[in-house]
């Protein structure tokens, strides 16, 4: 049944979980004596966190983060019962009793959401556990300066609360020279100052490359585990964690003039051969992607010509020697040649959003772990 499934799936995802390992022990070493986290939101950047949180707990990570409380109620059964995990939107209002029945940590980002968990807190009588996010400079999530104004003047506020960190989120890690990074770091060791103490947490992917001054008790590593470069303009240190292929449903032949795709966009400027693929934008594909990207035969690149459609994209094929490329074959459109942030870089975008578009269609394989 596999290779029936594999042999008709129009595209391939292969998932090198221990080249995410790999990665986790490489940002490890980077953090010295600094805990690390997991960062696996979004099913872990759209790679499966079923299947990429137990690889990552077997190589001792003990702290991990989503984004939503039904994305941890989902992540728990595959993490061990020591774990911790964290939701990094907090408690919606009135749901907050569902994080304590599934063991699961808000990290609350206002003032409302602090009174919500204090008061279940004392409904229960015990503490609670939580991490309170300070915004220093990001104007995204965690508290505003007017509200870390009226915790620091109410410590009481915080009654009830086990405070397990007091973390903050870099907007511009990854361009290492960016004023604000300083200017965050300096924020974010102003609101501790002003808080009850306890561990810190700042750094994200690219933050843990910004030096020891940013580490702090436990970093939040996220797109790097997945291969995503970490550093703007900087040699990638990570490994590649994932390879798309698609499949060749059609070649053909065409002469110079004639139009390709919607919209014809791409007019052939002499004979071609065109391969049409099967993956398109409802595969993740991105449609930003017509007429920048490329995709790869062994080394040779094959680009992209004419826009992306829902299902198919179309390849020049035209240098590839002799009979070139037949249908059924295989092309890399992640892969050695051309690795995420490659077609991020492309689509106009960033390798995040790459990652987690992938869509459901493709056949999926799981390396290792």
């Amino acid at each position: 049944m596999l290779n029936t499934r594999h042999a008709s799936a129009g595209a391939l995802l292969t998932v090198d979980l221990d080249a995410i390992r790999a990665n986790y022990r490489l940002l490890r070493e980077k953090l010295g004596g600094t805990a690390c986290a997991a960062v696996v939101k979004a099913d872990a950047y759209g790679l499966g966190a079923d299947r990429v949180a137990p690889a990552l707990a077997a190589d001792g990570c003990t702290n991990f983060f989503t984004a939503h409380l039904d994305e941890a109620i989902a992540l728990r059964p595959h993490v061990p019962a020591k774990a911790e995990v964290f939701v990094l939107h907090g408690s919606p209002a009135g749901v907050e009793g569902d994080f304590v029945e599934h063991r699961v940590i808000p990290v609350v980002n206002s003032l409302e959401q602090i009174d919500a968990w204090t008061a279940l807190a004392r409904r229960l009588g015990s503490k609670l556990p939580a991490v309170v996010q300070v915004d220093t400079g990001m104007s995204r999530l965690g508290l505003s300066k007017r509200e870390l104004d009226t915790v620091a003047e109410d410590p009481g506020r915080l009654d009830g609360i086990d405070l397990r960190y007091v973390m903050s989120h870099l907007a511009c890690a990854e361009q290492q020279s960016h004023e604000l990074n300083a200017l965050q770091l300096a924020n974010f060791q102003a609101a501790r100052a002003r808080l009850p103490a306890a561990p810190a947490s700042f750094s994200n992917s690219s933050g843990v490359f910004l030096g020891q001054d940013y580490h702090f008790d436990l970093a939040r590593p996220g797109a790097a585990l997945y291969g995503v470069a970490p550093v703007a303009g900087q040699p990638n240190p990570l490994h590649s964690v994932v390879r798309l292929q698609a499949r060749v449903i059609q070649v053909r032949e065409i002469e110079a003039g004639a139009r390709v795709g919607y919209g014809g966009r791409w007019t052939a400027p002499g004979p071609a051969r065109i391969a049409t693929v099967s993956t398109g934008y409802a595969d993740g594909f991105l449609r930003s992607l017509g007429n920048r990207a490329k995709a790869y035969h062994g080394d040779a690149a094959l680009p992209v010509v004419g826009v992306v459609s829902m299902d198919t994209i179309t390849l020049d094929a035209t240098s590839l020697p002799g009979p070139g490329i037949e249908p059924g074959a295989l092309v890399d459109l992640i892969g050695e040649h051309n690795p995420v942030d490659a077609v991020a870089e492309a689509a106009g975008t960033i390798g995040y959003e790459i990652l987690t578009s992938l869509g459901g269609r493709y056949f999926r394989t799981y390396l290792g772990g």
